[in-house]
């Protein structure tokens, strides 16, 4: 198990991933990217999605074993790097290779992504990049789609076998489980998810998607919530158990459209429960949704009428 410090960086240093300064910037990142690829992730301790990335991105350079390196800055200590490479929000990343940036981006991304980015790096600088475990999630992923849940479920837990870790494997099978309606079993496998994977994007969107699920189990028909909803539209309660309801059958735009139209009605109500419950549906959702993107404009524009 790798073992993380405050900071995020393992345990006893690495020769991987280290903190840089202002003063030790140009031996970290720029001469380190004449020999590979380096990873400079730009962050900071208040920064919550850098709380996600930063273990994300270490996982993916570990696994890399060599091909790339991983620098990281605290832009709150190290003010003069981040004006000079215009840091306008975090976290955002920069690949250097042969001393120059070859590639960015920003905000936090699936470890399925990293993975991409690490790959495209390593490809670029000429390395070698293993593609075994890749396309064998692909093939799961492919099967989940396709309906066959119990093939793609045999097929993430061998690849679990081979990298216990992965958490794309990880997420993949608690997501076939649920698509099989074992939801105990998906709940066993959150509670007991090796401690590198909790908190990361992929884990965080199934344990959304099976709370989502858990609560669908207590609400009513769609056809009944819907009726009830339209003879009362001031019936909160029924709004929101449909909202549910929707998501669960599958359409999680209209799930969505009902919580906005709750949160348009009272904010307030039950603690603010229609802008928890938009939050859990997009957490279930990848992040370039549609679903999530205009759902959150959405949400955005109400709040600061």
């Amino acid at each position: 198990m790798l073992e993380l410090n405050v900071g995020g960086i393992p345990a006893g240093g690495s020769d991987l991933i280290k903190d840089t300064s202002e003063a030790t910037f140009m031996v970290d990142v720029i001469d380190a990217s004449h020999e590979v690829p380096v990873i400079v992730d730009f962050w900071a301790p208040w920064c919550g999605p850098c709380k996600t990335l930063g273990p994300a991105l270490e996982a993916g350079v570990q696994a890399a074993k060599g091909a790339v390196k991983m620098v990281k800055v605290d832009v709150d200590q190290n003010q003069q790097i981040a004006a000079q490479l215009q840091i306008q929000s975090i976290p955002t990343v920069y690949a250097f290779y042969k001393g120059k940036p070859i590639d960015a981006f920003q905000g936090a991304l699936p470890a399925s992504e990293i993975k991409g980015f690490i790959d495209k790096l390593i490809a670029e600088s000429g390395g070698e990049v293993d593609e075994g475990l890749g396309e064998a999630i692909a093939a799961a992923e492919a099967m989940l789609e396709e309906g066959a849940a119990v093939d793609a479920a045999q097929t993430f837990a061998a690849i679990l076998g081979e990298e216990p870790n992965n958490p794309a494997a990880y997420a993949g099978l608690v997501r076939a489980h649920l698509a099989l309606e074992e939801l105990d079993k998906a709940t066993a496998l959150l509670d007991n998810a090796p401690a590198e994977l909790n908190g990361l994007p992929e884990i965080e969107a199934v344990r959304a998607q099976l709370d989502l699920l858990r609560q669908a189990e207590d609400t009513g028909p769609v056809a009944e919530l819907q009726a009830a909803v339209d003879s009362n539209p001031d019936d909160h309660q029924a709004r929101l158990d449909l909202a549910v309801a929707l998501h669960a059958s599958g359409d999680a735009q209209a799930a969505v459209d009902q919580l906005l139209e709750l949160f348009r009605r009272d904010r307030e109500w039950n603690d603010g429960a229609a802008k928890t419950q938009l939050f859990t549906v997009f957490d279930a959702l990848k992040a370039d949704d549609p679903v999530v993107l205009n759902g959150r404009r959405k949400l955005s524009s109400m709040i600061f009428v």
